[in-house]
């Protein structure tokens, strides 16, 4: 095994937490990983790893050893996309994540193209209503609702805004009729997103602005669940547009309260910041910019607002 060989095994000993994973990660068996990791350990002079029949330790010396190869080995890794850059053909394993609605409905679709497009590219797809911290979790591109990063070495690009609407299946209209105001609300069933309002709304129209407390019958840490109880008619949703615009295309939804409107949410690719971007991750970015443009979503979603009243149960 070689040194660069080695320091790439160490290191997937510590993201991975297990000699074992690393091992079959890397095509070892685990004798011959156990023989390595020793060897390394005697040519540095330290215990890199402390390691017991139930649980491994990485010392503290490991640990800054871990973070010198890491930086080692993704230099390395940008050299040879560097390479590759300059081909038309990019290669390697490109790890995105997104919410599951922004996954199902904006990067499953693009797929079959992208690899009929970029055959040498695998892609890794984390579909989570979490964000990852993108340089520990080694994410090359991420998909996001959130205007503002933790890490300053971070780019985010803006790929359209969309608006937040409440929304309610025809049955359920029929049934409850439509609030025309926020305060109204408070007599209906609301279906809310765990990570975005579940203590209050704040609504806008005009100059006048209304915060309300909101007590919801549902609430889900996941956009799709909500869709699918109000398209079932447990209640009146908040979703953005980018998660119901095909159920209000469809009648399955209506809008409600559409004169109100809450903050706006924009839709962002967030990537890190390199000297060269991997041509990978390059190709995906591009391609998603390409589809925003082509399906002109920001235009599509707001016109399916503009001028729609609301229908009242008679």
């Amino acid at each position: 095994m070689s040194h660069w060989t080695e320091y790439e095994f160490f290191v997937r000993v510590v993201e991975l937490g297990s000699l074992s994973k690393a091992a079959e990660a890397m095509g070892l068996s685990n004798p011959s990983a156990s023989r390595h990791l020793a060897a390394l350990e005697r040519r540095l002079g330290a215990r890199l790893i402390e390691r017991s029949t139930r649980r491994l330790f990485v010392t503290d010396v490991g640990q800054d050893f871990y973070r010198c190869c890491k930086r080692a080995l993704d230099d390395m890794q940008e050299a040879v996309e560097a390479v590759n850059a300059t081909t038309s053909n990019p290669v390697g394993v490109l790890r995105v994540t997104a919410s599951l609605s922004l996954s199902m409905q904006h990067i499953a679709p693009l797929l079959p193209a992208f690899a009929q497009r970029y055959p040498n590219i695998r892609v890794k797809v984390v579909a989570a209503n979490r964000y990852y911290d993108i340089i520990d979790n080694n994410i090359d591109v991420a998909l996001r609702t959130r205007e503002s990063e933790p890490d300053s070495s971070l780019v985010i690009r803006s790929l359209a805004t969309t608006r937040r609407v409440l929304a309610v299946s025809p049955a359920y209209l029929d049934r409850h009729g439509a609030p025309r105001h926020p305060r109204e609300l408070a007599e209906h069933r609301l279906l809310l997103y765990t990570y975005h309002d579940p203590d209050s709304l704040t609504f806008q129209r005009g100059d006048e602005a209304v915060t309300i407390p909101t007590k919801p019958m549902l609430e889900a840490n996941d956009g799709q669940v909500l869709r699918v109880a109000g398209v079932q008619g447990l209640g009146i949703m908040v979703q953005p547009m980018y998660v119901i615009y095909d159920d209000l295309v469809a009648d399955r939804l209506i809008p409600v309260m559409t004169d109100w409107k809450l903050p706006p949410m924009s839709v962002n690719i967030v990537y890190q910041h390199r000297r060269l971007v991997p041509a990978k991750t390059r190709a995906f970015i591009d391609f998603l910019v390409e589809d925003f443009q082509r399906q002109d979503y920001e235009r599509r979603w707001a016109s399916m607002m503009a001028g729609r009243a609301d229908r009242v149960a008679p």
